[in-house]
């Protein structure tokens, strides 16, 4: 890719990932924090998480990749996107990184990919947030439908917006523009459209681990949500609060599906304060 980091505030580091050339972001000092993205359009890891990367980072090392398919991570030819996919590049970035545990911050797919990693790889998880998550069964929410099911406009992604945010004040036109705009660089929507396509039911079993797994984790795990949400039910929280042993869960009233940009401050301090509980050492999870 050509696009500099001068140019383009997306444009972070580069790194070989699992065999996936992965663009990254990487600030701060002390615990790592991998925070994991959504799979909106045109989506990347600064325009999901720069609201909150730099509170983060006073506490934390806060690292923050464009997992494959998205964003300004390669993009290989034919390349087949799965959860197994994304989890060996995610855990192909923390073996690039020298990184043996980080705390895992999940965004709705990314929580997903966050849950997947922590059940598949538990010594290489500390704490985990899931926050607006996928990662379990639920019958498809139109909001979700019109997500995955985007086609490139301005008017379209003014539409996913009004979907995303329950404070309208936070949708203009100039917003929808720039998204909309990231959305059609080149190869974005093409990766984009072959991850999802319909029906779309599918791809919510294929980001769903199994109930018996995720009873099973013994990661200290916080689950955040928006009341209003309109992508992923407020039920799932619910959910994987009842069956990770050692959740605690917190609900946004006045929020949509965007958490951690309508309330970036609180977001920011209680996931920051949840992390910060920790010890360097805390032991190895068990099984629950």
């Amino acid at each position: 890719m050509t696009v500099s980091a001068e140019q383009n505030p997306e444009v972070g580091r580069s790194i070989e990932a699992a065999g996936i050339r992965t663009n990254y972001h990487d600030s701060g000092s002390g615990a790592p924090m991998l925070l994991i993205h959504g799979s909106g359009p045109g989506v990347s890891a600064w325009a999901n998480w720069r609201g909150v990367m730099p509170e983060l980072a006073r506490r934390a090392r806060v690292i923050a990749p464009d997992m494959v398919g998205f964003g300004y991570s390669e993009r290989p030819a034919g390349f087949v996107y799965t959860m197994d996919a994304w989890v060996r590049q995610a855990v192909g970035l923390l073996d690039a990184l020298g990184i043996a545990r980080a705390d895992l911050v999940g965004n709705s797919f990314g929580g997903g990919l966050a849950l997947a990693l922590a059940i598949r790889h538990p010594e290489r998880v500390r704490r985990l947030v899931l926050m607006g998550s996928a990662g379990v069964s639920f019958e498809l929410t139109p909001g979700l439908d019109a997500v995955w099911g985007y086609e490139p406009s301005v008017a379209a992604m003014r539409g996913l917006l009004d979907i995303f945010a329950y404070d309208r004040s936070l949708v203009t036109n100039e917003l929808a523009q720039l998204r909309y705009e990231a959305s059609i660089r080149p190869g974005f929507q093409e990766s984009f459209a072959a991850m999802f396509p319909a029906p779309r039911q599918r791809w919510v079993q294929a980001l769903a681990s199994d109930e018996q797994d995720i009873r099973g984790l013994a990661h200290e795990t916080l689950v955040i949500h928006g009341r209003e949400d309109q992508v992923l039910p407020l039920s799932n929280a619910y959910r994987l609060a009842e069956w990770i042993p050692r959740a605690q869960l917190h609900v946004y009233g006045r929020c949509g599906h965007w958490t951690q940009i309508e309330h970036a401050a609180r977001f920011a301090r209680l996931v920051g304060d949840f992390c910060a509980e920790a010890s360097d050492h805390e032991p190895l999870p068990l099984r629950a």
